[in-house]
């Protein structure tokens, strides 16, 4: 984790909305903590879809997730409606650091905050790849500063 600590709605910039489902629940009847890293790669490939322009079925790139976090604030269950936020933390040669955090809508205080770590590689040889300049200029209109 960054030493950035801030983890308000307002230290995030790019949201969509998310909603549970009820298969995300679990014995307990919340939300279970795999189902938050599914929702932190929707919200990291939405931002790589819509912002950067990444055709992620026919780019020469693609991203591999190559380090994860999750701190656990507050639970919630299906039905809820959600917030997933997204900033980037960190942009190198081949790699990007997200911070991400999901929200109840409406509140400042996120249920749970995160980050993961994509390095770009070639699709086919699977060798790290240079971030294009189309995604880098994304990436870094969303960098915390």
């Amino acid at each position: 984790m960054p030493s950035d600590s801030r983890h308000s709605r307002n230290d995030y910039s790019y949201f969509i909305p998310i909603q549970t489902r009820w298969m995300d629940n679990d014995t307990y009847g919340h939300v279970n903590n795999v189902i938050y890293y599914a929702y932190f790669d929707t919200i990291a490939n939405s931002f790589l879809i819509n912002e950067g322009q990444l055709d992620i079925h026919n780019d020469a790139i693609i991203g591999y997730v190559v380090n994860s976090a999750c701190n656990y604030l507050k639970g919630f269950s299906f039905p809820q409606a959600l917030e997933g936020g997204l900033r980037v933390n960190r942009v190198g040669d081949s790699s990007v650091e997200y911070g991400l955090a999901i929200f109840r809508q409406q509140e400042d205080d996120p249920c749970a905050h995160g980050n993961f770590t994509h390095v770009f590689v070639d699709r086919i040889t699977e060798k790290s790849q240079p971030i294009p300049d189309k995604l880098r200029a994304a990436l870094t209109r969303y960098l915390v500063k």
